[in-house]
């Protein structure tokens, strides 16, 4: 038996951290209790004999996430690795990959899923796993394009390819997201399949959206989706980003505007009621817009690259 208490922690934490034996070992070895064992090793800890690091550059992204998560209390930060070299498709389809293994730990029976529409939405089916679920509801959150939209980044095709990977049904939507007035927007939402939209709206369990950006207005598809008319609208507005054409400044805050009026989509109220709503995005161009979205809280789970995710922090 050591006398020396400071020699009989050392060897003690020795036998433990070192030599890999157990409590019950070194109790047997030492002839000391081992409840004695357990709280010798808690002290040489408090008192600095052992000391424990964490390497968390082993750990990948796992910093990055846990400061997005902290920073904007959200419920999850996927954070991607993607080089720097690979083409937009190329990390579309690691995002797609991120969400699909998330939504592993989430999916549950008679859940409802609202998509977005877009370039980096249209991955998401892609990216969808096999789950032991069953009667799952896709659905779109928003009206199609004013133009003529890539039909890969139409709502109706990512609702409905999502539905069949996840052995599920889609509903479909046929109205544009702006209708040229709003007296026509009233009449194409009286009908009974919208009206059906709405309560799927009000109950949604999931949404998983692209985050848009005002940077990004000559991008060929906003022009098809949108038209002129309303990127015209636009300029002079103070819009950072946009979440299913809802427009919001740099606070987060949501901008009042007529096309609101017009929108056929989800309402802001009904997005932020969702449990979980999943923003996916791969430019670091689009920081800002995030950053905003994160600050609005029109998201709570956020997807996106190491590169992307270093400069949203920043703002």
């Amino acid at each position: 038996m050591y006398k020396d208490e400071d020699k009989l922690l050392v060897r003690i934490a020795e036998m433990y951290y070192q030599e890999d034996k157990n409590q019950s070992q070194i109790s047997k070895e030492l002839n000391i209790h081992r409840s004695t064992i357990s709280r010798l090793l808690k002290r040489s800890r408090n008192e600095g004999i052992v000391t424990i690091s964490i390497n968390y550059d082993k750990a990948g992204t796992y910093d990055l996430e846990k400061q997005l998560q902290e920073k904007f209390k959200l419920k999850k930060a996927i954070i991607v690795p993607a080089a720097s070299d690979l083409n937009r498709t190329q990390k579309d389809k690691l995002l797609a990959n991120g969400v699909g293994e998330y939504l592993g730990e989430i999916l549950a029976d008679d859940m409802i899923i609202g998509f977005s529409w877009g370039e980096t939405m249209s991955a998401i089916p892609e990216g969808l796993g096999s789950y032991n679920v069953n009667n799952i509801t896709c659905i779109p959150m928003i009206g199609g394009p004013s133009g003529r939209l890539i039909s890969d980044y139409h709502v109706n095709t990512i609702a409905y390819e999502a539905s069949k990977k996840l052995n599920g049904r889609a509903l479909m939507i046929d109205s544009p997201a702006f209708p040229e007035t709003v007296s026509l927007k009233k009449a194409l939402m009286e009908n009974e399949f919208n009206q059906e939209l709405i309560d799927y709206w009000r109950k949604l369990d999931i949404a998983i959206l692209g985050i848009g950006s005002p940077i990004l207005q000559m991008n060929e598809s906003w022009k098809q989706f949108y038209g002129e008319d309303v990127l015209a609208y636009l300029e002079g507005q103070k819009v950072i980003g946009d979440v299913v054409s809802r427009f919001y400044n740099s606070d987060g805050q949501h901008i009042d505007n007529e096309l609101d009026d017009r929108l056929i989509g989800i309402d802001i109220t009904d997005l932020k009621r969702t449990p979980y709503r999943i923003g996916i995005a791969a430019l670091a161009d689009k920081a800002e817009a995030i950053a905003s979205a994160l600050k609005g809280e029109y998201i709570n789970v956020l997807v996106t690259t190491e590169e992307t995710a270093q400069e949203v922090l920043k703002r």
